[in-house]
């Protein structure tokens, strides 16, 4: 997909003249008679133009020389919706890089996942962002440095490798020339402000309310001490997060949808809170998500700490949470009759993604021919066969997903399942723990998909459903589903009475008017059929 139009100079001083909150994350604005840089939607007196610089990632701005506005917490915007629209090697690599693959791998690992020269790839980002893929990475680990310090108890010196900085120098010279502080004082200040909260009778940090900013964090119990990485550490430590999105998000779909396709052990949803095991790059972990007061509340049990930034990524990623659903919105409402009424009636419904690629396509496998029901319980069945046991279960969670390495060396014929089906997990699982095939989130989606159908038993629905969820592409449309071809016919959008192959011509031509966003439409038509079936 080629890169979107984005907003010129004048529309962003128009957006920042009307604290206009959708552009949150998508640019930021740097004051020169102040030295600072905020989200547009600062509720700061509003600045001269003259006085006013136009970035489009909080690193290019640290880069030059600006540092975070205290007030409005610029690095804790929502992410631009930009990088998963766009699949050329920027919106790749803005995406490994948000999931922290150049704090575990360095520049080298970023440039060999996107199979590109070192050299080039630093041309290719700081040419169009102004920053580099170090500086863009050291303006995340500030933020991750940030929370923790502020919001936890772990030692700065802990704090500083698991926020990914290579030194206690780097680290500290970082907070510095971002915030204006050192970590102590902003530690200090955070304890101070807590205190003045507790004397007005206000919250405690690490209630689960008002206390805490957007995009902040607070340690809801264990210590340094339980932290695997942390001398002496046994027990994980639990981390509240809020997570800010761009509003309307329709949450109870969301979760409905990943209700109905939970995996006993693994996922659970309960009280209005989806709840999971995750396999992370050092560690277990465990992460629930439910409605805030305009936030994501998530809360996080990690074995190691220096796994936050890639958790909380995926986390939002799961959700859908840096998408634009109003501009997602106004498209899909003009595209024509048939989905306008759909879009305009639920205007907040995001796309359901995963926090593990390689999971979410093994479970595409499971899901082929049969119910959704169908492929939970097989999908519990694998588990309790195959899946890594948490060593501290929690409630119902007591498994990770099978690993792609541990289903590759599987004999299909002891797989609780098809001869068939079981083939063509065991080949995809192969391809995956080879890496001959990535799912990660900077893979390059058009060779993903034609590496899926070139693989025994993966058809075009299962290659499309994993580009949607997997890859988090907005523009996956599945053409022969028995859901979206119900929805349209209900729609009269495709006629009653003919085959399923012309049915399925017939919505492909259709959703041509919907793109880049025919994500988007297969939710509105799937969601359309629930309520129908519910009524």
């Amino acid at each position: 997909m080629s890169k979107p139009p984005g907003p010129d100079d004048e529309q962003r001083y128009q957006a920042a003249i009307s604290k206009d909150a959708r552009f949150d994350g998508v640019f930021f604005i740097a004051v020169t008679s102040t030295g600072i840089y905020c989200r547009p939607s600062c509720p700061a007196i509003t600045p001269k133009r003259e006085h006013m610089r136009f970035y489009r990632t909080a690193a290019a701005a640290q880069e030059s020389g600006f540092r975070a506005c205290k007030r409005c917490r610029p690095d804790a915007s929502p992410g631009s919706p930009e990088w998963n629209i766009r699949a050329d090697l920027v919106g790749r690599a803005m995406r490994l890089i948000a999931d922290g693959i150049v704090d575990r791998e360095g520049v080298e690992g970023l440039a060999s996942r996107l199979g590109y020269e070192q050299r080039q790839v630093r041309r290719l980002i700081t040419g169009e962002l102004g920053a580099g893929p170090l500086a863009i990475a050291r303006a995340q680990r500030a933020q991750t440095a940030r929370v923790l310090t502020e919001t936890t108890t772990v030692p700065l010196s802990e704090i500083a490798f698991a926020a990914g900085f290579t030194s206690i120098r780097q680290f500290n010279s970082t907070i510095q020339e971002v915030f204006a502080v050192t970590p102590t004082q902003l530690r200090e200040a955070r304890a101070r402000a807590a205190r003045g909260r507790a004397a007005r009778g206000g919250r405690r940090v690490g209630s689960r309310g008002k206390a805490e900013a957007p995009g902040r964090a607070t340690l809801r119990r264990g210590t340094a001490a339980g932290m695997r990485g942390v001398p002496g550490g046994s027990s994980p430590l639990e981390i509240a997060v809020r997570l800010p999105y761009r509003p309307p998000i329709d949450l109870e779909r969301m979760l409905g949808f990943l209700a109905a396709r939970a995996i006993p052990g693994v996922e659970a949803v309960e009280d209005g809170r989806y709840q999971r095991t995750l396999l992370l790059p050092n560690g277990t972990g465990i992460l629930s998500v439910g409605a805030g007061d305009g936030y994501i509340d998530c809360e996080l049990q990690l074995e190691d700490l220096r796994d936050l930034t890639a958790a909380v990524q995926r986390c939002r990623r799961l959700l859908d949470l840096d998408a634009d659903p109003q501009a997602v919105t106004a498209a899909l409402a003009a595209s024509g009759p048939v989905l306008a009424p759909l879009a305009l009636a639920s205007p907040g419904r995001r796309v359901p993604g995963h926090v593990d690629g390689n999971e979410l396509a093994l479970r595409a496998v499971l899901g082929q021919q049969v119910s959704v029901a169908a492929a939970r319980r097989l999908g519990a069945r694998l588990v309790a066969a195959y899946g890594k046991p948490l060593e501290r279960p929690e409630g119902t969670l007591t498994h990770c997903f099978p690993a792609a390495e541990t289903l590759a060396a599987a004999d299909p014929a002891t797989l609780p399942m098809p001869r068939a089906r079981a083939t063509a997990l065991t080949g995809l699982a192969t391809a995956l723990a080879s890496g001959e095939l990535s799912l990660d989130p900077g893979a390059e989606r058009d060779r993903a998909e034609a590496q899926l159908l070139a693989l025994p038993g993966i058809g075009p629905w299962t290659a499309a459903y994993i580009r949607m969820r997997a890859l988090s592409d907005p523009d996956a449309f599945l053409p022969s589903d028995v859901g979206v071809l119900e929805a349209l016919r209900r729609l009269g959008a495709v006629p009653a009475g003919v085959s399923r192959a012309a049915a399925s011509r017939a919505a492909a031509e259709l959703a041509d008017s919907w793109r880049p966003w025919r994500s988007y439409a297969v939710q509105h038509l799937w969601a359309s059929i629930e309520r129908e079936n519910q009524s």
